[in-house]
């Protein structure tokens, strides 16, 4: 029992030094206008990544959910900007389009 949380430990500090050093380090200075616009792009970037991955591996029956859920997202994403609206558009029309029945 000691171990595993020894292992828990150490997993939580090894998951929290990555996001506390760059913060300490860029605290109090100014950062370059082109490196903040890049900053600025890793969320949707990594939403890409990760819709791109579910809509490869997704299986016949998946793949039309897949389509409409993305190209809401993309829409949505387009019109308004605004990240967590996008996404929870495109799981709401995917849930649409899997459960009906035709």
């Amino acid at each position: 029992m000691k171990s595993y949380l020894l292992l828990i430990i150490g997993m939580a500090i090894v998951t929290y030094l990555p996001r506390l050093v760059p913060l300490m380090a860029l605290t109090n200075r100014k950062v370059n206008k082109k490196v903040e616009d890049f900053l600025s792009l890793i969320p949707y970037t990594s939403l890409s990544i990760l819709i791109a991955r579910g809509i490869l591996t997704s299986n016949d029956e998946m793949i039309l959910a897949s389509i409409v859920g993305i190209g809401a997202a993309g829409i949505i994403s387009y019109i308004k900007g605004n990240l967590v609206l996008s996404v929870l558009s495109g799981i709401l029309l995917s849930f649409i389009v899997l459960n009906i029945t035709i």
